[in-house]
């Protein structure tokens, strides 16, 4: 099962940073266990949210010319507080650095009302399938095809023609 974290691109700055929503409902399943009595975002999805934004940017960066996407590491996470269903998460990260297919964040979530969810730097290392397997290249164009699509649905164009990028 994969998990779409991100329900709208807010703003878009290319090579600056972005923000991004993701709202919480009770329909979600993963809220069934964590908790019964006191169902609340997981932490490892608060992260799991901060990285699927940060890949927009990055996709966007780099002309969606990587298929994948993945964390490297996570630094200095620290949750401040929960997200319980009725509320969102706005996530907004900053691109502090880029070396080579290696780029740092800097991420915070808030909810809604302004309060602090979850914080910290983060490394992302984008690469494409064919890079691991040669023979996967036809892979890479379904996946990046299959992001173009996303894009659209989470108002990434938009977002990009606001900032006067579109």
């Amino acid at each position: 099962m994969k998990f779409n974290l991100v329900d709208r691109i807010e703003k878009i700055e290319p090579g600056k940073g972005i923000v991004a929503r993701k709202n919480l409902s009770l329909a979600e399943e993963y809220l069934a266990d964590h908790f019964p009595a006191f169902p609340v975002l997981p932490g490892v999805m608060m992260l799991e949210a901060l990285v699927q934004t940060a890949a927009w940017l990055l996709r966007v960066d780099q002309g969606f010319s990587k298929s994948l996407i993945v964390l490297a590491a996570a630094r200095n996470v620290k949750y401040a507080s929960f997200v319980a269903p009725g509320n969102s998460l706005r996530m907004e990260l900053e691109l502090t650095g880029m070396e080579g297919d290696l780029a740092k964040f800097k991420g915070t979530g808030y909810l809604g009302t302004g309060e602090l969810a979850v914080q910290g730097k983060l490394e992302i290392k984008c690469m494409n399938v064919a890079d691991v397997c040669p023979a996967a290249k036809g892979a890479d164009e379904r996946i990046v095809a299959e992001m173009k699509r996303q894009f659209a649905l989470v108002g990434g164009p938009e977002a990009l023609q606001a900032a006067g990028q579109g």
